[in-house]
């Protein structure tokens, strides 16, 4: 991501890729603006956290409170226009530095071929839709 942008512009840039400061670019996948609620679970712990943008590789959760680097979580969410849930666990990766705080990215770790292909679809079209 570049020096200056702040939590709220990564949904805004042209470029659908990231950089992360801890080592270079990681993101592989194009990612899509969407606010979709996902159940996020840790133990006994349940969340409902709100995504920022999806892709095929992960999620970002905007104004969330992150778990440290490295925790693992579990996560359950439905594609828009979907009943079908997808399950899959996942790695929490960014978390940010400024000053707020907020916010986490995550990697989904056992994502089934089929929900990939799903997610991948449903990209596709939202960044087509915007063009």
């Amino acid at each position: 991501m570049g020096e200056g942008l702040k939590l709220s512009d990564r949904r805004q840039l042209d470029h659908p890729v990231e950089v992360d400061r801890r080592s270079g670019e990681r993101r592989t996948s194009v990612r899509a603006p969407i606010d979709l609620w996902m159940e996020e679970s840790k133990g006994n712990e349940l969340y409902f956290r709100r995504s920022g943008n999806l892709s095929a590789g992960g999620v970002y959760f905007e104004q969330s409170i992150p778990h440290p680097l490295g925790t693992r979580v579990n996560l359950k969410f439905t594609l828009p226009g979907e009943d079908y849930v997808i399950e899959t666990s996942a790695e929490i990766v960014n978390t940010p530095e400024e000053l707020d705080g907020l916010g986490m990215g995550v990697r989904f770790l056992e994502l089934r071929d089929a929900d990939r292909e799903r997610i991948e679809g449903f990209v596709t079209a939202s960044i087509d839709g915007e063009s």
